[in-house]
């Protein structure tokens, strides 16, 4: 699987290099979560700009990651530019379940304030 991780202070960036998520890839995407969690990482951007097509083992890696950080701080989906992709989330109605964020900018904003909103609540703020 080709990737880019760009770990910054307050987030970290998981971009897939590939045209498919799909049952050859999607093992190694879930084995890098895992590890990114591991490491600490709290808040994670997935972007999947390039990704033309989805099936449902990709899916199910996707939603391995929200599942993983659901609980420990954000996860969001930036990218999702592929007619198919788009549909395919939308038969499966998880726009509902996913953080789904039009660009990864916009995704740093969303995440930033996640992180100001758990601040207040735990009233370190």
């Amino acid at each position: 699987m080709k990737y880019t991780v760009d770990k910054q202070e307050t987030h970290t960036i998981f971009t897939i290099n590939e045209n498919n998520l799909n049952t050859l890839i999607a093992p190694d995407l879930k084995s890098e979560f895992y590890i990114l969690h591991d490491a600490g990482i709290k808040d994670l951007i997935l972007d999947i700009s390039d990704v033309q097509y989805v099936d449902s083992s990709g899916l199910s890696a996707i939603l391995t990651g929200h599942r993983i950080w659901k609980t420990v701080g954000s996860f969001v989906l930036t990218g999702v530019k592929s007619e198919s992709v788009k549909k395919l989330i939308e038969i499966s109605r998880l726009e509902s379940v996913l953080n789904i964020v039009p660009t990864v900018n916009e995704s740093i904003d969303y995440v930033k304030m996640e992180q100001l909103e758990r601040d207040m609540s735990n009233g370190e703020a």
